[in-house]
Parts: structure tokens; C-alpha cells; sequence
């Protein structure tokens, strides 16, 4: 059995097959059997996060109910019993949480000896896990969610760390950008954000970048940035202009157009499913909403960033590019048009339209997205949605509506 938390509670078989659980109680039980997988859990603690409110006045006996109808879903042997309480019998890498400690643990570890590549293959694998906020069927999941999701900005800075050292700052700096915004006071991220925009080219917003970090650090907490992010800010301002060019006799060969948008360049090569490649290519070129479903595990995000990338190199009409909002980090619906705003590269830019009473300015981020995009052609991944589908769907709605250019 395959057992997925980093997200609603989910199990496969072996082959990929999803079996279906029951309700909250049982998925609640579940995820913290799952969160120490092949080790006993006291049944103290299985009642306090099972019925963290309302504990049931036989606990013993409700939580052997329980368990005995989740040995009836994954089979009797599945959940061991002894006088340390109840076990879920499971390798580590069957919990995605585990094995996305492990991928990320390897990760960094290849990042601090210096083989880049192979970071960021095992730290790819590790936050693809992720279908949504962490262990969401559990009842009180405050705290401990909040443990994954700082495990997961780790693996995340990690990830921003071995792009820049790859040499593909450009590719990363709108998803980098995005998450500034939602961790503004977040040292490591922002020094990453300034020295991807010092490797594009755009010193002069490094240093208002570090500048604003600055002010933030000093209104919010009284004190100043790290010595080494001062050092990089010392770095930016003795930056000399590159010299210009020899001029060469032979006429200048001129560089590949660089496409618009924000998808990584890859690592590793894609085999097979030429046919659901074709499949979703004939798709787009006909209508503008395509929805990929499938398990989590399935491959969507990678299949549907392939035929992208696929349709845009054989001429699809996306002149703007094509650009991925990833929303597995975002926990308040409210926050998704904001997200997909700083996804497009649009989270700074004034934005202004003629209305009813003459010229005004757009603050509110969808009004903000839609006027961006309106005059654009471009193709938008909404990733990783299933959490907020509403939101999504509400946002896909309006862009559709007023945005005729955007697939």
C-alpha cells in the first residue's frame, strides 16, 4: 500500500489503484498512523488527535471500532496491535511524508557537495509529493502541519539554491518573487531573490529589493539584515558595468529568442505517453480550459508542463508565453489570484483602465491579473488545485470572460 498525507489522506495499491476510505474519523486515524509509519502509537495519542475536542466517553473501545473498520478498507495485517498500541505496518518510503523527508534530505546533501543537477532531480521528486496542505484530515492539524510546511520551504530554498547555481535564475525568479511576497520577513528567500535578479541582469532591482527587506526587517523586528546579505548588498553596489564587446569582423550570429514565461528547463528527459501528449496538444489548440484529473503520484504536473512546452516550441499561438501558478503552497482561497498574479511576472506593475468615471487604478489582485493578461496571449498551468478548486474555478472564469487571449 501506498499511503499520500501531504495533502487529503489517500491510499493506493501497489499497482496505483486508489482505495476508498471512509469518513473524517477514519482518515484522522489514518494520517497519524501514517505520520509514524511502522512504529506503535499509544492509543492516548491516537485519541487526543482523532477526537482532539469531543473525546468519546469509552475511549479504548471507540478507538477499537475504529480501527477495526480501517483493518476491514487496507486488510487486517495492515494495522498491527501490541501493548504500545496500534502500528501501521509500512516501509518509509510508502508515506509520502517520509519519503519526501528522505528525497529532501538527499537533496541537500548532493546541493552541499556541489552536484547541482542531482539536487535538484531528488529535490523535484520530494515537492512533487506534495497535492495540498499537509495532513488535512487531521482534526487539529495546526501544529503539525505547520512542521511539514517549514520541512517544505527548506526543501523549497534548497531547490531556488540549485537553480541558481544551474544557471536558470530567469526561470525561477516569478515563483521565487511569489513566495517572497508570502514570507516577506524570510532572510534565506530574499537573498535568493536578489541574487537571482542580480544574475538576469537587473541590479537596480536587487538593490531596491534589498533595500525594501531592509525597511521591513528594521518596522517589523528593529534590527538589520545578516552581515552575509549585507556583503551581498556591498557586492551590488561595487558592481561595474560589463565591459562592452570586441567588436568582431564576422557578422554576429544572433542568440535564440528567449520564450516568455516561467517553466524550468528540464533535467531529465520525458519517455512515452506520446499519445496523452498528442491527446492534450489537439486539446489545447481547440479550447481554451483543459482539466488534467488523475491520483496524486499520477504524473500530471510534468505531463501537463510537457505538452505545454511541446505546443508552444511547434508555433501554438501563445506569443506571451506560458507560465505555471503553482498553488500546492496556498492555504487561503482568497490568496490564489494573488498567487497566479505573481506566477505571471505581474505583481509589480500599475495597472490602470478607463471606467465609468474616468481614469482609475486597479489594486484588488484579480482585477490586476485580468488587465494584465487581457491583451495577451498566453497559456496558464493552474497546478496543484485541487485544495482550492473553488477559487480556481472562480478565477479561470473571469480570465476566460475578459482575457480572450489566455488559454
Amino acid at each position: 500500500m501506498r499511503y499520500s498525507v501531504l495533502g487529503p489522506t489517500q491510499v493506493h495499491t501497489a499497482d496505483g489503484r486508489p482505495v476508498a476510505l471512509g469518513g473524517a474519523r477514519l482518515r484522522a486515524l489514518l494520517t497519524a498512523l501514517a505520520l509514524r509509519a511502522d512504529r506503535a502509537v499509544p492509543v492516548a495519542t491516537l485519541v487526543a488527535e482523532v477526537w482532539p475536542d469531543d473525546p468519546p466517553a469509552d475511549e479504548i473501545a471507540a478507538l477499537q471500532a475504529l480501527v477495526g473498520r480501517l483493518r476491514r478498507v487496507l486488510g487486517r495485517e495492515a494495522v498491527a496491535s501490541g501493548p504500545g498500541g496500534y502500528r501501521l505496518v509500512a516501509a518509509v518510503d510508502d508515506v509520502d511524508a517520509r519519503r519526501f523527508e528522505r528525497l529532501a534530505g538527499e537533496g541537500v546533501r548532493a546541493l552541499d557537495t556541489g552536484d547541482q543537477a542531482q539536487a535538484a532531480r531528488l529535490l523535484d521528486e520530494a515537492l512533487g509529493l506534495w497535492r495540498g496542505p499537509a495532513v488535512a484530515d487531521l482534526p487539529d492539524r495546526t501544529a503539525e502541519a505547520a512542521r511539514w510546511e517549514a520541512r517544505r520551504l527548506d526543501a523549497r530554498r534548497a531547490r531556488f539554491r540549485a537553480a541558481l547555481a544551474l544557471g536558470e535564475a530567469a526561470s525561477v525568479l516569478p515563483e521565487l518573487a511569489a513566495l517572497c511576497a508570502s514570507h516577506p520577513l524570510d532572510e534565506p528567500l530574499q537573498a535568493l531573490r536578489i541574487r537571482a535578479l542580480r544574475a538576469t541582469g537587473r541590479a537596480a532591482e536587487a538593490l531596491a529589493s534589498y533595500e525594501s527587506f531592509r525597511r521591513a526587517l528594521a518596522d517589523s523586528l528593529g534590527t538589520d539584515p545578516s552581515a552575509e546579505l549585507r556583503a551581498l548588498h556591498a557586492e551590488l553596489l561595487a558592481q561595474e558595468p560589463a565591459a562592452p564587446a570586441p567588436v568582431s569582423v564576422k557578422a554576429p550570429v544572433p542568440p535564440p529568442a528567449v520564450r516568455p514565461g516561467n517553466l524550468r528547463a528540464r533535467l531529465t528527459s520525458f519517455v512515452g505517453r506520446d499519445q496523452d501528449i498528442a491527446r492534450l496538444q489537439e486539446d489545447l489548440r481547440g479550447s481554451r480550459l483543459v482539466t488534467l484529473l488523475g491520483p496524486g503520484g499520477a504524473g500530471k504536473t510534468r505531463l501537463s508542463q510537457e505538452a505545454a512546452e511541446r505546443a508552444a516550441d511547434a508555433g501554438a499561438a501563445w506569443p506571451d508565453g506560458v507560465w505555471l501558478a503553482e498553488l500546492a503552497p496556498v492555504t487561503d482561497p482568497d490568496a490564489v489570484p494573488e498567487t497566479v498574479l505573481g506566477a505571471v511576472g505581474a505583481r509589480e506593475t500599475v495597472l490602470r483602465g478607463a471606467g465609468a468615471e474616468g481614469l482609475r487604478t486597479t489594486d484588488e489582485p484579480l482585477g490586476r491579473l485580468v488587465e494584465h493578461c487581457a491583451s495577451r496571449r498566453l497559456l496558464v498551468i493552474l497546478d496543484n488545485c485541487e485544495h482550492v478548486v473553488g477559487a480556481a474555478a472562480e478565477l479561470v472564469d473571469v480570465l476566460l470572460a475578459r482575457c480572450p487571449g489566455v488559454t
